[in-house]
């Protein structure tokens, strides 16, 4: 299977952003070890800070790939766009985070794309991303 790993704004920074909250890893050493696990899978992994670069990679994807895991960082609280171009696709997204949005502030509590994706996945640290793969090949 070919699945794309999407992270949009600030994911460029793990590592060294919030480390208590998003732990010490830099996402390039966690891809690495996701290519190994999934070896028998196509994982590429792309990230943006731009929400249209974003929209466009998702519908990039449509046709080219057999699932998105998304990571939409803070657009998952305010990207009526984001939540319409996964809407618009026919491909499975699976939304991930890595921290556990239902504890943090009161406005992470939402996300306006779960109603599009095919599930959510949160507060696993960076083995998220290995979640939301496991339930797209299942």
């Amino acid at each position: 299977m070919k699945i794309l790993i999407i992270n949009g704004p600030n994911l460029n920074l793990l590592g060294k952003r919030e480390p208590e909250i998003y732990g010490v890893e830099n996402f390039d050493g966690a891809f690495a070890k996701l290519k190994m696990e999934f070896s028998e899978h196509q994982l590429d992994f792309f990230q943006s800070n731009h929400q249209g670069v974003l929209i466009d990679k998702i519908q990039m994807a449509d046709g080219n790939y057999d699932g998105i895991v998304l990571n939409a960082g803070a657009y998952t609280h305010t990207s009526i766009a984001i939540a319409d171009a996964i809407s618009a696709i026919s491909i499975p997204v699976v939304e991930v985070h890595i921290s556990n949005i239902f504890k943090r502030e009161t406005f992470r509590h939402v996300s306006v794309i779960a109603p599009y994706c095919a599930g959510s996945i949160s507060g696993f640290g960076i083995d998220s991303y290995r979640l939301g793969i496991l339930s797209i090949i299942k």
